[in-house]
């Protein structure tokens, strides 16, 4: 079998491998060989090729390994055929084929060519790389075999990680069964070039870990993966070839990306000072990159408790599973989409995009252009970027489930969510201008009660001597304002049902409400095309949680879920807001005063 499987080995000893002989070449021409007890050594010295035994086994394998750690072995020949003695000999045949024969001249293993060559040779290269070329050849490109084709359990720098259609190639990670076993384990880490490509970590057919799909400045779900003054890093992404990439900036670094026997993917650096390898970041990195630990429509967040919530506009499919932290079956929406020109989109920010082999992609079209042709396609659910660098553009498609999002601090990435419009805000496509003209007027009244009021409020405090100075501090004062979850509201206006609206103005639509406990609510709920931005909002809620008086309706809360910002007042009856304060207003201009003293 042309794979291979190396280790890493750390203070483990290698039973047998004090080697006598070194060439003093670093190849080996046609009818050359290396018997057991000898070794080539690259040009820089930093790596052998020669026979060993790994960990406590008696087995003999051939490998390449770190000269400064022994134990470092990034790659094997005969991972799945050992030899049980040291009678073991690799020779290079004149066709160009390296060839490991045991003590009966029987083949144990051999690399497999395409082509044979007139004068071969191979050699082991100070980048790792063990190449058989023509003698007078040096490009790579037209090397007839190398070991860089036929990664193991370690990626070092400049190798390929991914598909190479026109050699039809296939280079990923394996890991060893064990520290004594090289032979092929459970867990593979492999391009997935299905839907739009990324990095998938499974373990037997199952998969257990995603990269998300690159964005062009880096994996997705690797907010870590930036610009460093250790290693530079890439993807390529053409019609022949599809990979990931990494080089050393500095050549006194030595590092490298190891698959372990548990699964884990880790990359490690070598220090010179402690003669050991330290290591530099590993994943998976947490619980949430776990996949699909919060199934379809969920979002993991390691800094909330619990780590699983639905997305916006979604519920559990099964509460009772989900009080029990038992998650995998997902969320589902709240409101049936209406792709007959009834639906909105969503944007949540900061995300782990969700998996993308189902998706769909288009690397010239801009952001706008991908959202009409997702709302043109009724299965399509959500759509976002392709490449964020610079502008952005291409787009990304998703249909179906969206799985395995994962909230992050930094690095995160934008994705449009499909909704029903009434879970997005604003007018449906249904209203009638009645309704609109309605919604005006009552947005108008509510701007005006609401300046009035501060105007009374102001007189006043100002008589007394206590005008209200809102300086920074007061801004970031804990009010103490009680917070709403987004359930409890939802199920307060009815989902926030035409019937349930009040009216709408510039900033958004205002609901009524009934809590469980009987009391009634206004909600004001921020549209998504508001004019008020976070700084309106929490002035909002500075100045109408500190003023107090009855002619001011009292605020009872506030709801901050996602981009969703919503005020909840308190209800006032039996007659509209205009009428109630207005109503009391004499008629005449010159009772006003009279009016205004009594009421302040």
């Amino acid at each position: 079998m042309e794979s291979c499987l190396p280790i890493l080995l750390h203070s483990l000893c290698f039973v047998s491998l004090v080697l006598q002989i070194s060439y003093a070449s670093d190849s080996i021409s046609a009818g050359q060989n290396i018997t057991d007890g000898q070794t080539i050594v690259s040009a820089g010295g930093n790596f052998q090729l020669g026979f060993f035994s790994p960990g406590n086994s008696k087995n003999r394998y051939v490998g390449i390994w770190y000269k400064i750690s022994a134990g470092t072995v990034v790659w094997i020949a005969n991972q799945e055929n050992p030899l049980n003695d040291s009678s073991g000999v690799l020779k290079l045949t004149p066709q160009g084929v390296l060839t490991l024969l045991n003590h009966t001249d029987g083949i144990v293993w051999f690399s497999n060519v395409s082509r044979s060559t007139q004068n071969p040779l191979a050699q082991l290269l100070d980048s790792v790389n063990f190449v058989v070329r023509e003698a007078n050849d040096n490009d790579l490109d037209d090397a007839i075999w190398q070991s860089f084709d036929h990664p193991c359990n370690s990626l070092l720098a400049g190798m390929k990680f991914g598909i190479d259609r026109a050699k039809g190639l296939d280079r990923y990670l394996t890991s060893w069964k064990s520290v004594d076993d090289p032979s092929p384990g459970d867990f593979t880490y492999k391009l997935d070039s299905s839907g739009y490509p990324q990095l998938i970590l499974r373990n037997g057919s199952v998969v257990q870990f995603r990269s998300g799909p690159w964005n062009g400045l880096r994996f997705s779900g690797f907010p870590q993966l930036k610009p460093n003054p250790v290693y530079s890093f890439g993807f390529v992404f053409n019609q022949n070839e599809i990979y990931y990439y990494f080089n050393i900036l500095n050549s006194s670094v030595r590092q490298m990306l190891v698959l372990n026997d548990n699964g884990i993917s880790q990359r490690l650096t070598w220090v010179d000072r402690t003669h050991d390898w330290r290591l530099y970041a590993s994943g998976p990195t947490d619980e949430c990159d776990t996949y699909a630990l919060c199934g379809g429509n969920g979002n993991c967040n390691m800094a909330s408790s619990p780590k699983c919530v639905c997305l916006t506009g979604f519920v559990p499919k099964y509460p009772s599973d989900w009080e029990s932290m038992d998650w995998l079956n997902g969320c589902v929406r709240r409101m049936e989409l209406n792709c007959q020109g009834g639906d909105k989109f969503l944007k949540f920010t900061n995300v782990k995009l969700p998996d993308t082999r189902l998706s769909w992609f288009n690397k010239s079209m801009n952001l706008q252009e991908c959202k009409q042709t997702c709302l043109r396609n009724c299965s399509c659910t959500a759509y976002s970027n392709l490449d964020i660098s610079g502008r952005g553009s291409g787009c990304l498609l998703w249909f179906g489930e969206l799985m395995d999002i994962r909230q992050f601090d930094e690095n995160g990435q934008d994705i449009y969510v499909r909704m029903a419009a009434s879970e997005v805000g604003g007018s449906s496509r249904g209203n009638t201008g009645a309704r609109k003209s309605t919604g005006i007027i009552v947005g108008v009244v509510l701007s005006v009660v609401f300046l009035l009021s501060i105007t009374v409020i102001y007189v006043k405090y100002k008589r007394a001597g206590k005008i209200l100075a809102f300086s920074r501090q007061s801004h970031s004062e804990d009010l103490e304002l009680p917070l709403f979850d987004i359930i409890t509201i939802v199920n307060a206006t009815n989902n926030f049902s035409d019937n349930n609206k009040l009216g709408e103005g510039g900033f958004g639509a205002v609901y009524k409400g009934v809590l469980e406990n009987g009391q009634e609510i206004a909600v004001k709920r921020l549209s998504e095309n508001s004019r008020q931005g976070p700084v309106e909002f929490k002035n909002e809620v500075v100045y109408i949680a500190k003023l107090q008086h009855r002619n001011l309706v009292k605020i009872l809360g506030c709801c901050i879920e996602q981009d969703e910002k919503m005020l909840i007042y308190e209800f006032l009856p039996n007659r509209s807001l205009d009428c109630l304060i207005f109503s009391a207003l004499p008629s005449s201009p010159y009772n006003f005063i009279a009016f205004f003293k009594e009421n302040v």
